[in-house]
C-alpha cells in the first residue's frame, strides 16, 4: 500500500484498511465540515456561533491553561529521593533508583530498604529501615519534614533555622548540624547530635542540644532534659524518671537526688535545663548543686534564679563555656522571611 492512500486515496489500498473503512462507513457524517474561512460559523446542531476572533481567543486560552498545568507539574515543590537499598515507596509506589517527593507525600521504608533525600540545596537526610517521613513544606526560608516513626540521619550545611523535623513529641530545629532522630511506635522521640546544635521544642518547652549530647521527648510532654552521651546509665535513667514519670514524692526525691549527686562539672548544662523543669520546691536543691559545679557569675542571684529570671538564667548559661544564648535564641525560630 502506498503511504499517500490514507491522505488522497491514490494507489492500491491494503485489504485490512478497506475492511476497516467498510466497518466504519456507517458512522460517516453527512453534514459538511464547518467553513472556517467565513467571518463566523456555527457548529451544526448547536446554538453557539463563533467568529474567527473568538475561536482564536478560545484556542489561546486552552494553550495557556495547558501550559499553566504543565508549569505547575514541573515547578511543584519537591525533593529528590534516591533509593539506597531494598524498595522504598512514595505514595505507596516503589521508587526506581531516583524520584521526587512532593509536598504532602509520604516516603516509607520497610525492614530491608533505605533511602536518601536531598533537602533542596542545603543538606541530606538518610532514611533508615522501617521509617515513615512526609515532606510538609519546602521554600527558600523553611524546609520541613515530619517523621511519624523510624530513624533519620540529617546533615545540614545551611545557615541555622532553615530545616525543621516534626515528630509526635517535639520539633527538631536545625542550628547547623548533623544528628540522628528516632521515633518509636508510641511517638516518643530520641535525638542524638553529632555536630553543631539542635533546638528541640514543644509548646514553649525547649531544650538546646549540642554535639555529643542527647535528648528524649514524649507525646503530651515534649522534650525532656538534655544530657551528655557519656553520662552513666543510672544518671540517664533517673533523669528520665524526673522528666516523664508520675512518681510518689519519695520516689521522685530519690530520682532527683541521683541526678544531682551524679552530676559532673560539665553536667551543669543538664542542671541548667532542669531548673525550669522541676517543681518550685525542688528548684532550691538544683540551684545549690549547680553553684557547686559552676558558681554563678556576678549579677546572678539565688532569688532571681528561683523565680526563673530569664536574663539571669541566660547569663549563667553564658558562663558554662557553651555558645552564648544570644546565638541560639536568635536562630531557634523560623527565619523572619518564612513569615512573609
Amino acid at each position: 500500500m502506498r503511504d499517500n492512500y490514507l491522505w488522497d486515496r491514490s494507489g492500491q489500498p491494503d485489504p485490512e484498511v478497506q475492511r476497516l473503512e467498510g466497518l466504519l462507513s456507517g458512522f460517516r457524517s453527512r453534514r459538511p465540515a464547518p467553513d472556517f474561512s467565513d467571518s463566523d460559523f456555527e457548529i451544526p446542531g448547536s446554538r453557539f456561533r463563533f467568529t474567527r476572533r473568538r475561536f482564536a481567543a478560545a484556542a489561546v486560552i486552552l494553550v495557556l491553561l495547558g501550559g499553566g498545568w504543565l508549569l505547575y507539574r514541573w515547578s511543584r515543590p519537591s525533593w529528590e529521593i534516591a533509593g539506597l537499598a531494598g524498595a522504598p515507596r512514595v505514595g505507596g509506589q516503589p521508587i526506581d533508583k531516583t524520584t521526587r517527593l512532593g509536598v504532602g507525600e509520604w516516603l516509607e521504608t520497610d525492614g530491608d530498604s533505605r533511602a536518601m533525600i536531598n533537602v533542596g540545596q542545603i543538606g541530606q537526610v538518610e532514611i533508615e529501615p522501617n521509617s515513615r517521613v512526609q515532606l510538609v513544606w519546602t521554600r527558600l526560608a523553611e524546609h520541613r519534614l515530619a517523621l511519624s516513626k523510624g530513624t533519620i540521619r540529617a546533615t545540614i550545611w545551611a545557615p541555622p533555622g532553615l530545616f525543621f523535623v516534626d515528630t509526635p513529641s517535639a520539633v527538631a530545629i536545625d542550628l547547623g548540624c548533623a544528628y540522628t532522630l528516632q521515633v518509636d511506635e508510641s511517638g516518643a522521640a530520641m535525638l542524638h547530635v553529632k555536630y553543631g546544635w539542635v533546638a528541640f521544642e514543644h509548646q514553649g518547652r525547649e531544650s538546646f542540644v549540642p554535639a555529643e549530647a542527647t535528648c528524649r521527648a514524649r507525646p503530651g510532654t515534649g522534650p525532656g532534659t538534655p544530657c551528655w552521651e557519656d553520662t552513666s546509665t543510672a544518671f540517664r535513667d533517673a533523669l528520665e524518671k524526673v522528666d516523664f514519670e508520675q512518681l510518689d514524692p519519695a520516689m521522685r526525691a530519690e530520682a532527683l537526688g541521683l541526678v544531682l549527686s551524679g552530676a559532673r562539672d560539665k553536667d551543669a548544662f543538664t542542671l541548667w535545663h532542669l531548673l525550669s523543669r522541676v517543681e518550685a520546691e525542688e528548684r532550691e536543691a538544683v540551684y545549690v548543686r549547680m553553684t557547686e559545679l559552676v558558681p554563678p557569675p556576678e549579677g546572678v542571684t539565688r532569688e532571681g534564679v528561683l523565680v526563673l529570671d530569664r536574663r539571669m538564667l541566660d547569663r549563667w548559661w553564658d558562663h558554662l563555656g557553651l555558645r552564648d544564648t544570644t546565638w541560639w535564641r536568635m536562630w531557634k525560630g523560623p527565619s523572619p522571611m518564612a513569615e512573609k
